[in-house]
């Protein structure tokens, strides 16, 4: 009978739309980032575009306790980052920056969605994809190599995961991050399938970089989707260095 009621209401579930079924690192993102997390026994996060923080919100609901640091260029999104860190003790925020290839200054687009935005310039592909992504602004902003700033938070001990969310910027984050990477044992990154950013660098190319590093592919997750016809723009990837697990 229970079999029964549960076979009827999941197909309600389904006639409107929905589905209902067990979460599992399989078919959760969340979960399944959190497996990789404990199984090489994540300690550290350097957050890099944290915007307001929804990466550092979601770790916490996974049950990751230990340190974060972000890292957030907007003036606007870097408010609200700091607003959301209060109160929790192992999550830093570093002084608002981009992160880059040098050191200096540089000038980012705000994007009306704010995630969206980039030190580089959007391409059609992307805003007519996403009507909200669109540049509405620019500011400028300090940028610095993570290999310039990271030992203000590294020991050499932590088993460190890089997030990387810069829209199109990541190959510029991994070239100022060489002495960096070095002590990671995971990088989360974006990959676009098609050119998204100009002169951002394609799936294909970040696979070979980073597997050039030590890191082997771990999880592909869902990620940008164009509504108007279903093809996948962009994905979340998981990277470790499974050698030294």
């Amino acid at each position: 009978m229970l079999k029964k009621i549960k076979k009827t209401i999941k197909l309600l579930v389904h006639t409107l739309g929905f589905d209902l079924q067990r979460f599992t690192p399989g078919n959760n993102p969340f979960l399944q980032l959190r497996k990789g997390i404990e199984t090489f026994n994540i300690d550290l996060v350097l957050d890099i575009g944290a915007n307001t923080g929804q990466f550092v919100s979601e770790l916490r609901l996974i049950g990751y306790k230990h340190r974060v640091v972000s890292f957030e260029p907007l003036s606007d999104a870097y408010k609200e980052l700091t607003q959301q860190a209060k109160g929790d003790s192992q999550w830093l925020v570093h002084p608002r920056s981009a992160i880059g290839d040098f050191d200096g200054e540089i000038e980012i687009n705000i994007a009306g969605n704010s995630v969206s935005s980039s030190v580089l310039p959007m391409l059609d592909s992307h805003s007519l994809a996403a009507a909200d992504s669109v540049y509405l602004a620019k500011e400028k902003v300090p940028i610095y190599r993570l290999d310039s700033i990271a030992s203000n938070y590294l020991t050499g001990k932590e088993n460190l995961l890089i997030k990387i969310d810069t829209q199109g910027f990541e190959w510029q984050v991994l070239d100022g991050a060489k002495e960096t990477l070095q002590f990671a044992r995971g990088v989360l990154c974006e990959l676009s399938l098609v050119p998204l950013y100009e002169g951002g660098k394609l799936w294909l190319e970040m696979i070979e970089r980073l597997s050039s590093e030590g890191f082997t592919l771990w999880a592909i997750q869902k990620g940008f989707t164009d509504p108007r016809d279903g093809r996948t723009l962009q994905v979340d990837a998981i990277f470790f260095r499974l050698d030294e697990n």
